[in-house]
């Protein structure tokens, strides 16, 4: 999880990054740079996802959207980790309160 977290942010920012390159001074050296950059994290970022257990099918799918795929799955991911997380623990047996 910890590397599809990071795979996702650097894809992210990579993206912007380069569209922001796009718009200004459009560089040739940053396009050299951040292209081959932002290629590998959507690369790790897909590899990543599919390799989660316990992953709804449909989260796995949206890691192909480039640029916000690794962002949408771990929205995915955390919403759903925290709807199982929801669930309240058994209550104690009647009569049995906390008794040294």
């Amino acid at each position: 999880m910890r590397t599809l977290r990071a795979a996702a942010a650097v894809e992210a920012a990579s993206l912007a990054l380069l569209l922001l390159n796009l718009v200004t001074v459009h560089a040739p050296a940053a396009s050299a740079l951040l292209g081959p950059l932002h290629g590998t994290a959507y690369l790790v970022t897909v590899a990543a996802t599919w390799m989660l257990q316990d992953v709804a099918p449909g989260a796995r799918w949206l890691a192909l959207v480039p640029g916000v795929g690794g962002l949408l799955v771990l929205r995915r991911v955390r919403t759903s980790a925290s709807g199982r997380r929801r669930t309240a623990p058994p209550a104690p047996a009647p009569g049995r309160a906390d008794r040294p």
